[in-house]
């Protein structure tokens, strides 16, 4: 395959959890997880994020878009697993991960050189193709690299909550109750018909956090002027629509290499029959660093007139974002 063109970009690895909602399962019935709401295993440290979806029904599948120029596909290897089938934009290769031992976050596949384009990836198990070969496949995790941002910009990741006043809502929102595994403890959920919340804004890369349950379902983010892209929120692994098998801070939504110009995102619930929910933990924007102090100095230039904190409460939250104190990761627990 060709090799990438962007030489002159900040790339970044991205992961993506198997719970995540960037991974699409057309059945999720075809699958078995681990509850990541019940309590803690041991025995799961092993996977990536304590997770893993796991399958014996031959035919089962799933699929993850991208724009970047390589990814990798994490599961495991062993006696019980076989055969599975890759696609990437309509280009098929057929591997297998049985083996004489088993393997925990191993590489099932691995491709590079891509064109730094939007791609489509659908992974197919094809169960015992080869003698001896187990039936099952299970994935862990993806990771793609992506452009970030220009070469030399030096980044820095500012969280908003669920609360920040630059969230514009729509429709009827709900604050839920405390849970320490929520970013800043807390988020706000929906199951209206349509409801919506809005943001706009100015980074190079923008994550959209949530959580994942039986009682969640579809839901669109539309990026400027882009076409909506539909996500599925349903967690699959506690019983039908029942708040089980809930899965705190799951990747709802990612873009980067983003201008420098103002961006709207939007993200509006579609519940379906049943009702289903949406919940937003916190939105992550990844902004150059001179941008981020430039905006914490405006901030504080137009709060000083009013603002109860006081002088010495103006120049603590100015050094905050100065120094990156205000700043968060978009990195799960």
């Amino acid at each position: 395959m060709p090799r990438p063109q962007h030489n002159h970009v900040q790339k970044f690895n991205l992961t993506i959890d198997d719970f995540d909602s960037l991974i699409t399962y057309p059945n999720q019935s075809h699958w078995t997880t681990p509850d990541p709401s019940a309590a803690h295993d041991p025995a799961l440290d092993i996977w990536f994020d304590d997770t893993f979806h796991r399958t014996n029904v031959s035919g089962a599948s799933f699929e993850f878009g991208f724009k970047g120029s390589e990814f990798f596909l994490f599961g495991a290897a062993g006696p019980a697993f076989g055969s599975y089938e890759v696609d990437i934009d309509g280009w098929k290769e057929t591997r297998s991960a049985h083996s004489a031992q088993n393997v925990s976050q191993h590489l099932l596949f691995h491709a590079n050189k891509l064109l730094y384009k939007e791609h489509t990836v659908k992974v197919i198990n094809l169960g015992a193709k080869r003698r001896g070969e187990g039936k099952d496949l299970l994935v862990d995790s993806v990771k793609t690299t992506v452009d970030i941002a220009p070469a030399g910009v030096k980044l820095v990741n500012t969280t908003l909550e669920e609360t920040d006043e630059r969230l514009v809502y729509t429709g009827d929102w709900t604050e839920n109750v405390f849970n320490p595994l929520f970013s800043g403890g807390y988020s706000r959920y929906t199951n209206g018909d349509g409801a919506s919340v809005s943001l706009n804004f100015t980074a190079t890369a923008i994550f959209i956090l949530g959580d994942k349950t039986d009682r969640h379902g579809l839901y669109t983010v539309t990026l400027d002027d882009r076409a909506p892209e539909t996500f599925n929120g349903v967690s699959g692994c506690g019983g039908a629509f029942e708040h089980a098998c809930e899965k705190d801070n799951t990747l709802a939504y990612f873009a980067a290499n983003l201008d420098h110009t103002q961006h709207t995102v939007t993200v509006t619930n579609i519940p379906g029959e049943l009702g289903a929910y949406f919940d937003l933990d916190a939105i992550v924007l990844t902004t150059p660093a001179k941008h981020a102090e430039a905006r914490a100095v405006e901030m504080v230039k137009r709060t000083s007139g009013a603002s109860s904190l006081g002088v010495p409460g103006l120049n603590f939250l100015l050094l905050c974002f100065l120094f990156g104190l205000c700043l968060s990761r978009p990195f799960r627990r």
